[in-house]
Formats: C-alpha cells, sequence, structure tokens
C-alpha cells in the first residue's frame, strides 16, 4: 500500500486544519518555518526523508489552552479517559511519529498502519462493536494514514484497555498489552516495551520549555536580521567578509586562536575587516586552517565530553564542501548540512546553542560545523549504541539508507585521503581530541 504525504492539508480536513492553526506553539512553529495560513502546510521530515509530526504537532503544552493533535482528540472524544503525554509516548514508540508507517505483523498476518500502528481489523471491531465510530474506515484503510483517524482509534484501543475484562487496569498493563496483546500485557518480552515507555514519557518537552519559546514577533525579528546579514555578505568590494557571517564572540575566538591570528596579520587582516579566500571564480572558502580553528572551537564549546574530532570533521568538509563557504552543489554549507536536517537537529534532537532562521544561515562557518558536528553526533549513538566509525562516515556522506559496510566506495577513499591532511597536528595540547583512543576513529 504506498501511500505519502507531502502536506498537512492532505491528510487532515479543513476543520482539523483550523484547530491546529488555533494552537499558538503550532502556528509559532509552522510560521517559524515559513509556512503561511490559507496555504499548503509542508509535513516535517527527517534526514532520511521520511514523513513525522513534530513533538508541538503531536503535543498540548501549556497550562491554559495549547492544544495540538493529540489533545484535540482528546478533547473531543476522550475527556477524562485517557491521557495526551500516553498518546504522544506510544506514537514514538510504535512509528516514530510517522503518518504512513507500515509494519508487518507475520502472527497477525496482517499490517499495522500510521502513526499508532493500528490493525484496520481493530479499527473496524471499535467502529462497529465498541461504539467508538466517529471516524469510519468502511473497507478504505488508507484513512489510518490519516493523523485525526488513527491516533482516534489508538487512543480507543487504549481506552479499552484500559477496562479490560471489565476491570480499572494499571498504565503498565495497558502500555504492555497495547504491544504485546493482553496475554502478554504480564509477560517478560513487553517489559522492555514498557521500561522505553516510560523513558520516552519522561523525555517528552515539558510545558516549561515550551513556554520559552520564541514568539512569531521574535521569530519575524530573527528573519529580518538573517536577511540583512545575508545581504550585507559582499559590502566592501567583491570580498565577503568573517565579521558579516560570524558572531563577535565567534570572532573574538578566532583572534584568540594563536594560529589564525598569526596567519591573519600576517595577510594584512584587520579586525571587523577579515577577508575570506577566494578561487578563479570570486568563491569564497576556508583555508585548512580555519577551517580546523572552526572545527577546534566548536568542539570544545559544545561538544567537551562527546566523542568527537577536529580531523574527522575537517575531512567532511573536504569532501562535501572543498571548503567553500557556501557548499557545492545542493549541499549547502561546509558542512553540507541541509536545512530540514538542521531544523530537524534544533527542534526534535536539542542541538541549540545556534539558531536557524533560513537556510542562508547555513552558509555561516559556525553554524554548519556546529550542525554537522550534531549530526554526526546523531549518528554515532542513533539505536542506543555506539556506531562504527565506518556506517558514521558513509551515513553522513551519502544518508543512513546508503550504508554498505562491504563496499566502502570511492567516497570513503576520499575521505580517509582528506583525514590525512588533518592528522599533523602541530598544536597537540590545544586540540587533544585527535590523540586519545576512545573518539571516532
Amino acid at each position: 500500500m504506498a501511500i505519502s504525504f507531502k502536506y498537512w492539508n492532505e491528510c487532515i480536513d479543513h476543520l482539523d486544519m483550523q484547530a491546529l492553526w488555533n494552537v499558538p506553539n503550532v502556528s509559532a512553529e509552522w510560521e517559524d518555518a515559513g509556512e503561511t495560513k490559507g496555504q499548503k502546510v509542508h509535513l516535517s521530515r527527517d534526514p532520511d526523508g521520511q514523513v513525522y509530526l513534530t513533538q508541538t504537532e503531536m503535543k498540548f503544552h501549556h497550562m491554559v489552552v495549547f492544544q495540538a493533535v493529540a489533545e484535540i482528540i482528546v478533547r473531543r472524544h476522550f475527556t477524562g479517559k485517557i491521557d495526551a503525554e500516553m498518546i504522544c509516548a506510544i506514537a514514538e514508540l510504535e512509528s516514530d511519529r510517522q503518518p504512513v508507517a507500515q509494519r508487518y505483523d507475520k502472527k497477525a498476518k496482517a499490517t499495522h498502519l500510521g502513526i499508532m500502528q493500528i490493525l484496520p481489523k481493530t479499527a473496524d471491531w471499535l467502529a462497529s462493536e465498541k461504539g467508538y465510530g466517529a471516524y469510519q474506515l468502511k473497507g478504505n484503510n488508507s484513512l489510518l494514514f490519516r493523523p485525526f483517524e488513527n491516533i482516534y482509534f489508538g487512543a480507543a484501543y487504549l481506552i479499552w484497555l484500559s477496562s479490560f475484562d471489565q476491570k480499572e487496569r494499571s498504565e503498565e498493563f495497558v502500555v504492555r498489552a497495547y504491544k504485546g496483546g493482553t496475554k502478554k500485557a504480564t509477560h517478560k518480552s513487553t517489559l522492555k516495551y514498557w521500561q522505553r515507555y516510560l523513558s520516552v514519557k519522561e523525555s517528552l518537552p515539558s510545558r516549561k520549555s515550551l513556554e520559552g519559546r520564541k514568539s512569531v514577533e521574535e521569530v519575524s525579528a530573527s528573519l529580518a536580521l538573517a536577511k540583512k546579514s545575508a545581504s550585507s555578505q559582499n559590502t566592501g568590494g567583491t570580498h565577503t567578509y568573517w565579521d558579516s557571517v560570524a558572531s563577535p564572540e565567534d570572532m573574538e575566538d578566532m583572534w584568540n586562536h594563536p594560529v589564525v591570528s598569526k596567519e591573519w596579520t600576517l595577510t594584512g587582516e584587520k579586525q571587523g575587516q577579515v577577508r575570506f579566500s577566494q578561487d578563479d571564480k570570486k568563491r569564497p572558502y576556508l583555508s585548512r586552517m580555519e577551517l580546523k580553528a572552526v572545527a577546534e572551537i566548536i568542539l570544545i564549546k559544545h561538544f567537551s565530553a562527546k566523542p568527537l574530532k577536529v580531523s574527522i570533521l575537517c575531512a567532511l568538509a573536504e569532501i562535501i564542501s572543498m571548503r567553500f563557504l557556501s557548499g557545492i552543489g545542493p549541499r549547502p554549507g561546509i558542512m553540507g548540512i541541509e536545512y530540514s536536517t538542521a531544523v530537524w537537529l534544533y527542534r526534535e534532537m536539542g542541538f541549540r546553542a545556534y539558531r536557524i532562521s533560513s537556510a542562508d544561515d547555513l552558509s555561516k562557518p559556525f553554524v554548519s560545523m556546529y550542525f554537522g558536528a550534531s549530526y554526526l553526533l546523531w549518528l554515532l549513538e542513533c539505536e542506543g549504541r555506539l556506531q562504527p566509525p565506518q556506517y558514521v562516515i558513509q551515513a553522513y556522506i551519502s544518508g543512513p539508507k546508503n550504508v554498505n559496510l562491504q563496499d566502502t566506495g570511492p567516497e570513503y577513499l576520499k575521505f580517509e585521503e582528506a583525514l590525512s591532511y588533518y592528522k599533523d597536528t602541530k598544536d597537540t595540547k590545544r586540540n587533544p581530541r585527535d590523540q586519545g583512543s576512545c573518539t571516532i576513529m
């Protein structure tokens, strides 16, 4: 069953769309991403290109009236019967919040569908025999890929489990029965699922954190500032200046770097007017010394306890962008991080040392390096364990779905060659990361 949605408007009706726009956190998040009320709203996508619902879209977060999909469903149909946080945690475990997720169940000989991974026969049974008839499939199983319908039936099933066999059941029973059926609710096979559920539920964004997110006015101001910064990059002749794409704090760190300070002074650069090198086509790029300094500063300030290396980041930048400020081909910036990936890392993964208001921000070397390091760390620690170096590097270069550990391919060989440019570090005291055995490669 091939189903694909590009826009929210394709998978919910106009009244549900209006209800979501009325949620302040949702409207702020959408407007932050450049969406406009009255027009089609893009669904978020993860780095693999899979559609997913952000936690703001999934969850109610505010002491007054902030509603989103789960809370709207609960308020409309199940007031006082189920906690929206339970729905969100189950959706995270079952589908990673992907509306079009599918999983074939060999035992049931049927396919689980959608955000809550509901079996069509379960949805039909809930509607026809248990009185949960707000939505009707009527043989059209593809309706379970629509978020509101799917969450409705998932919540209905959770409620049914909560009073299974006419007994008031515990949260643990309900969650474990949702995973393995009522007969496995106390079986060891569902214990890990319950433990993961508790962990996910605990990690859901707190109300306090969402109350502190930017207002629409602050978002607009950030966008205006980004446009002003972008337009100022080429002032002062044909050169692009470091000071137009790096914060005063980051520039101070660069000037305090002894190797950078020495090189910039020798080439006649002055504070406030540091020029990028250019190729014969007037394209600005970072010298290897500058690239290495940016990587060192980012890792020391933001990833000091993480197993990342300066040389790894620099080698990736070397082959992905050739150190060009704006990147090459479709991948922007020195680290080639796409805007959608940076937004996902910022919103969903909590990497928020740098704000991004537009794709232009990824042409700023510190911003690109920060999100490149963030994505590399996510790849390294994904699935709850440290991944092998070859997997991490291949996944960064070509995408997680294109990794082939049996065939490294030409890109990996280029990476190994680029790595040699940064292995011989004279300033080892400043950069101890490239000496230890506990870091990647």
